[in-house]
């Protein structure tokens, strides 16, 4: 156990420093759309309940209007009009959640593990789920990948914040016990993997939508 901690966080460190290195350009053209679309900070900051319930400041490109938080709950359902125009785009590939690599350089979090949540639902937690906060947390996990299109979900419905407490959070919370249960290095590679798979696929529909070529095949609209 404690080997597979030395090589989990070994592979953390080694994979989000070279992804910061080679993401750079992307990292950068992202901070410059995001500027430039409302003139707000590039970088929004919010307080997470991380591993063993110490909170800490998980990062995130800005993909709402200036004091978001301020102007509604802290679930997004569907197209929630504090979202910004480029803070969709960058929702739907999952772009604004990458300045997390700079919470799993400094150790607060994993590539793959549990996501955290703020305190208000943490507190609501049953003692049987507060075991998921002896789990160090992720940018993604095998919950998010099945609950990939969360905020879609939740908008369909006239009560989204019950829908999340009583059924998407313990499922999720669920799911990640069961895994942490018998995770390997392998299958967190697996785990990330999916999550990219689930990322191309808004893409693929984009291009197809747009009659796009993709390896100089036109694809019609």
């Amino acid at each position: 156990m404690l080997m597979r901690g030395i090589l989990k966080r070994l592979f953390d460190l080694v994979c989000a420093g070279a992804g910061l290195v080679l993401l750079s350009p992307l990292l950068a053209a992202i901070a410059v759309l995001v500027r430039l679309a409302d003139g707000g900070p590039v970088l929004f900051r919010q307080e997470r309940i991380g591993y063993r319930g110490k909170p800490f400041g998980m990062w995130k490109f800005r993909s709402m209007v200036p004091d978001a938080d301020k102007m509604g709950k802290s679930l997004t359902i569907g197209a929630d009009p504090r979202i910004t125009r480029i803070g969709g785009w960058l929702r739907k590939l999952k772009f604004d959640e990458l300045p997390q690599l700079i919470n799993v350089v400094m150790g607060e979090m994993s590539l793959v593990g549990p996501r955290p949540e703020v305190a208000h639902y943490v507190e609501q937690y049953t003692q049987e789920q507060l075991q998921v906060l002896e789990i160090m947390p992720g940018i993604t996990d095998p919950a998010s990948v099945k609950y990939y299109d969360e905020t879609e979900l939740l908008g369909q419905t006239g009560d989204p914040e019950s829908l999340y407490l009583h059924k998407i959070m313990p499922e999720k919370i669920r799911i990640n016990l069961a895994y942490a249960r018998q995770a390997t290095l392998w299958s967190d590679v697996r785990v990330i993997l999916s999550t990219f798979i689930k990322i191309a696929g808004p893409v693929k529909r984009r291009i197809e939508s747009r009659g796009m070529k993709v390896g100089g095949v036109t694809i019609d609209e």
